[in-house]
C-alpha cells in the first residue's frame, strides 16, 4: 500500500492530507506536527484568537483525522529526510519510509537581528502558545510597544487597542504597510489606528531593547527611551527551509518549486508558506505567498498532484487583514503596474486598481467596513485571472458593474 507523508501540520498540510481522502487515496497518511495541538488557523492569532485566547480554532475535529485514516502524529518534527531512499526521520528516532512527500512546514516569525532576542517582556507571535503567553499582557493600563507596522504589527495594534491597553508602533520605513500596500490605504489605516490612540511612530531606528525587572525599555536610533510593560516583534516571518536545506534541497527565498509544487527531488513537493514558485500569470515571475487562502489552495494543488494530477498553479495571489471595523483586500500582484485608478464605493469605502502599461489589470486593493469591497474584489480577481485589459473610465465609474466588464 502506498505511503503518503506530509511534514507540517498547519493549515496546508492539514487540507493536503483531506484532500487526498476527498480525491480518492485509499493508502497510509502520515501528518507530522511539532506543535502539541492539531492543526489549527492561524489568521484568529492577531485578532478574535488573541482576544479569546482559549482553544484555537481548529481546521479539523480530533476525530475526523481518525475517520479519514489520516495518522496525526503531534508534538513531533522530522529531523532529516533521505531524498535517495525515502526515508524521513522523526524527533523520537523513527524512521518513516515513503512513496512521496510533502513539506508544508510553513513559517517562523522573523528575529530583530543583532538587536533582540526573546524573554518574558519581549515575545513573537506565531503559534496558540504564543497568544496564550501574550493575552495577560495585553490589558487596561498596559503599555505595548510593537516594533513593525506591517500587517502582524498593526492587527496586534488593533487587537491590543480592542482589550485596553496602550500601544506604541515602532516603523523603520517612511509610512505603515510600504511593502505591500498603496499609500492611499495606509493613510486610512494609519488614521484609523490614531483615531483609536495608536501612537505610530514611522522611520525610526531602534538602537536596543532591554528587559528589566518591571518591563522593557525600548532605545530609538536617537536616544529617546520608550518604556513597555511588553515589547512585540511583528516584523514578518521566514520560511523553514533548514529540513529541506539538509537534505540538499533546491531553495530560493523558501523552497524552492516548479508550477506542480515540485521540489528538486524526486518525489518530494512543497506548498504554503515555505515555499517559491513560478507564477505564469505575471511571467513566470518566482513569488512566495502567505496567506491563509493561499495554504489551502496549494494543500488542495499538491494533493492533486501527490495522485498524479499534474496540474499547475493558476491561482490569483489574495490577501485580506481585518483590523477594527476596517477590512482590507488585496487580489494580485502590483509590480510593475504604472498606473492607478480609483474607484469609490460610498462611505469611505474605495478600490484602486493597478495596470501595467498595456493597460492590463495586474492588482487591485480595496479598504472599507465590513464587507464593503469584497465583492469588487473578487470581480477584479477574476478580471486579473482572464488577463483583462478594461476599460479605465469603466473603472473608475461607481456605477458601472465591474461585472459587465467581466461579460465584456
Amino acid at each position: 500500500m502506498l505511503h503518503f507523508v506530509i511534514i507540517g501540520a498547519g493549515e496546508c498540510g492539514a487540507r493536503a492530507a483531506f484532500a487526498l481522502r476527498e480525491k480518492g487515496f485509499n493508502g497510509d497518511i502520515t501528518l507530522i506536527g511539532a506543535e502539541p495541538v492539531a492543526p489549527y488557523e492561524r489568521p484568529p492569532l492577531s485578532k478574535e484568537g488573541l482576544v479569546l485566547a482559549h482553544e484555537p480554532k481548529f481546521v479539523a475535529a480530533l476525530e475526523h483525522y481518525a475517520d479519514q485514516r489520516i495518522d496525526l502524529r503531534v508534538s513531533t518534527h522530522a529531523t532529516d529526510i533521505d531524498p535517495i531512499g525515502k526515508v524521513v526521520t522523526l524527533s523520537d528516532g523513527e524512521q518513516l519510509s515513503y512513496d512521496k512527500l510533502l513539506l508544508a512546514t510553513g513559517a517562523s516569525a522573523r528575529s530583530f537581528p543583532g538587536i533582540i532576542g526573546t524573554g518574558e517582556l519581549i515575545r513573537m507571535l506565531r503559534t496558540h502558545a504564543d497568544a496564550t503567553a501574550l493575552r495577560p499582557a495585553l490589558l487596561p493600563g498596559r503599555h505595548i510597544a510593537i516594533i513593525g507596522g506591517g500587517f502582524i504589527g498593526l492587527e496586534l495594534a488593533a487587537t491590543a487597542r480592542k482589550l485596553g491597553a496602550d500601544v506604541t508602533v515602532i516603523e523603520g520605513l517612511p509610512r505603515v504597510l510600504k511593502r505591500g500596500v498603496p499609500e492611499a490605504v495606509a493613510e486610512v489605516i494609519t488614521q484609523r489606528h490614531r483615531d483609536e490612540g495608536v501612537d505610530i511612530r514611522c522611520g525610526e531606528t531602534i538602537a536596543a531593547v532591554e528587559e528589566g525587572a518591571t518591563g522593557a525599555i525600548v532605545r530609538l536610533g536617537d536616544g529617546e527611551e520608550l518604556s513597555a510593560d511588553l515589547v512585540l516583534i511583528g516584523i514578518g516571518a521566514q520560511p523553514n527551509v533548514a529540513l529541506a536545506e539538509k537534505a540538499g534541497l533546491a531553495v530560493d527565498n523558501g523552497i524552492a518549486v516548479n508550477e506542480r509544487l515540485e521540489t528538486s527531488a524526486a518525489d518530494i513537493y512543497a506548498a504554503g508558506d515555505c515555499c517559491s514558485f513560478p507564477l505564469a500569470l505575471y511571467g513566470g515571475r518566482r513569488v512566495r505567498l502567505e496567506s491563509w487562502r493561499n495554504a489551502q489552495e496549494q494543500g488542495t494543488l499538491a494533493a492533486a498532484n501527490l495522485l498524479g494530477a499534474g496540474d499547475s498553479i493558476s491561482a490569483v495571489p489574495w490577501f485580506w487583514s481585518d483590523q477594527y471595523d476596517l477590512t482590507l483586500q488585496i487580489a494580485g500582484l502590483a509590480d510593475g503596474a504604472t498606473t492607478m485608478l480609483r474607484r469609490d464605493l460610498g462611505e469611505g469605502a474605495f478600490i484602486l486598481f493597478h495596470l501595467d502599461e498595456t493597460g492590463r489589470l495586474l492588482a487591485a486593493s480595496g479598504i472599507g467596513r465590513g464587507n464593503a469591497v469584497a465583492r469588487d474584489i473578487r470581480l477584479a480577481e477574476m478580471l486579473i485571472a482572464a488577463r483583462a485589459r478594461p476599460d479605465p473610465e469603466a473603472l473608475t465609474a461607481s456605477h458601472v458593474k465591474l461585472k459587465s466588464l467581466l461579460a465584456a
